[in-house]
């Protein structure tokens, strides 16, 4: 059976937005507005255990002849389910009895396809890694290959993560995972109440955690993001076991907080997942049209528009504008709903989230570009990959760019 339990990032890594706090008073208020809305991460893992464990006793170790159409058409169910899911939301005819019907037929359908699909993929992925050199967080120091942890994720549905920022600056102070199933009422009750101590909320969903083992990543998205989230998180964990992964623990439980290393370590794993899941999709899906984006045909750039909200945001704070500042975004929210972009909610919270991803543009942080710089300059992924997971801080990356030049 396959090597289960990753048990030295796990227990770490979930007790996302726990841990050692300066602020008792502070954290004190914020759990009991929380608690009756965390995600349970114990019941998760025996629920995962026991999903493993009828995959492997059951007939999903039948030989697949074609891997590659199983998880085509897996993924075409998935767009199937989303448009009919749209259509009965619309309610746009009154034959809603026979589309629902249609849409169980749809979820069975991909239901009996999903354990095969998380191995084909994770198999695949594993291959990629390994022709790139990459094995596991202690090849400098034992030579086999042997891919550790194990590339092994579950689709399924994702927590919600609760994000607090200060008001007066952009940056990630909490992270609290929440459970699936809350209703947008809930919702907006909790970053009501959070808000009320003086902060800035936000619950975001997410599309995939690596503070899990199997990993876990969202049941309803593209092939071109399944296979870059699944890359992503087993990154996080491969992490962990490498100096700046576990500053970045650190910082995820409030013992030494760091902003720029959750930047550096988000960014490292954001790059290389990247790069590893174009070459999945070439080598098994060159012909799959993998959920890329088209740019607006009105010439609207959303990107640099982002970028161009956060400088601003920047800008107010630093001159201590914080309500002119939440006045802006509000109204630069509204604007991005007119051009055909919905933001639920637009504050610093939003940027703290957002921004941890420095080769994102609502990220200013220069960590990105130096990352790409030194990417740009490396022999290897590998190389590239191991150079940063062995930095604890910005300075070392500044320095040995410096060296470079």
């Amino acid at each position: 059976m396959k090597l289960k339990l990753i048990v030295f990032s796990l227990l770490l890594l979930c007790l996302l937005g726990g841990g050692c706090s300066s602020v008792p008073d502070f954290d004190d208020n914020l759990n009991s507005i929380v608690k009756p809305y965390r995600f349970n991460f114990i019941n998760w893992e025996l629920r995962a255990m026991a999903y493993e464990t009828r995959q492997w006793l059951g007939c999903d170790q039948a030989e697949i002849d074609s891997p590659t159409d199983t998880v085509i058409e897996y993924f075409s169910l998935v767009e199937q389910i989303r448009s009919l899911e749209w259509e009965i939301a619309a309610n746009e005819t009154g034959n809603l009895a026979s589309l629902e019907d249609e849409l169980n037929d749809l979820e069975e359908q991909r239901a009996a396809l999903v354990g095969s699909v998380e191995k084909i993929i994770a198999d695949q992925i594993k291959e990629v890694l390994n022709e790139q050199g990459i094995f596991h967080p202690l090849d400098k120091y034992i030579r086999v290959t042997l891919t550790f942890p194990p590339v092994n994720f579950i689709l399924g549905e994702l927590p919600y993560l609760l994000v607090i920022s200060p008001r007066e600056r952009i940056e990630s102070m909490r992270e609290i995972a929440l459970r699936s199933n809350l209703t947008l009422e809930e919702i907006e009750s909790i970053e009501a109440e959070a808000d009320e101590l003086g902060v800035s909320s936000l619950v975001v969903e997410l599309g995939g955690t690596g503070a899990l083992y199997p990993t876990l990543v969202t049941s309803d998205a593209s092939l071109r993001f399944t296979i870059d989230t699944a890359v992503e998180e087993w990154l996080h964990q491969y992490l962990a076991l490498k100096p700046l992964g576990f500053r970045y623990i650190l910082d995820l439980l409030g013992i030494s907080r760091s902003y720029e290393i959750a930047t550096m370590n988000e960014t490292l794993a954001s790059m290389v997942s990247t790069e590893i899941g174009a070459i999945v999709r070439e080598k098994y899906y060159p012909d799959y049209e993998n959920g890329a984006q088209t740019e607006s045909d009105s010439g609207f750039d959303f990107n640099r528009e982002m970028r161009e909200i956060r400088i601003a945001v920047d800008e107010y704070l630093a001159q201590g504008e914080i309500e002119l500042a939440e006045e802006f975004m509000e109204e630069k929210r509204q604007y991005l709903l007119s051009m055909g972009y919905y933001i639920r909610k637009l504050n610093q919270a939003y940027f703290a989230f957002h921004g941890a991803y420095a080769d994102e543009p609502t990220s200013v942080s220069p960590i990105g570009f130096e990352l790409k710089r030194l990417r740009a300059r490396s022999e290897s992924l590998r190389d590239f990959l191991n150079t940063v997971a062995a930095m604890t801080g910005r300075q070392e990356l500044r320095e040995l760019l410096d060296s470079l030049q």
